[in-house]
């Protein structure tokens, strides 16, 4: 089955390494597009664009201050990447307990530094 459209799917949204770099960048709070374009090193455009597909899928949210629009990230539209992604928590937590365990004989041994 194919994938829904870009901008109707958070997960296609996100695929693009562009728009994880924005969210990470918003993550530290409300930015204008300029700032965007400055710290990602981006054209402002190439920002825009990436800024509206974000904002069709409900991830990123926008205020007008003044002239100024201001960006922000908009956590609960994230709630499907993180209940895919927690499925997957136990598998992870098992393994680590099992390299951790593993940590241990070895330090046991002596056969680490």
């Amino acid at each position: 089955m194919a994938r829904a459209a870009t901008t109707s799917d958070v997960f296609n949204a996100i695929a693009e390494p562009c728009r994880r770099n924005i969210l990470v960048a918003l993550g530290a709070g409300e930015a204008p597009v300029a700032d965007l374009v400055t710290r990602l090193r981006l054209t402002q455009p190439q920002v825009s664009k990436h800024l509206g597909v974000l904002r069709e899928v409900g991830v990123v949210r926008c205020r007008s201050v003044g002239r100024q629009r201001l960006y922000r990230v908009h956590a609960p539209a994230l709630q499907p990447v993180h209940e895919w992604v927690s499925a997957f928590e136990q598998q992870w937590n098992e393994r680590f307990d099992r390299l951790d365990n593993y940590l241990s004989l070895l330090q046991a041994n002596g056969t680490t530094s």
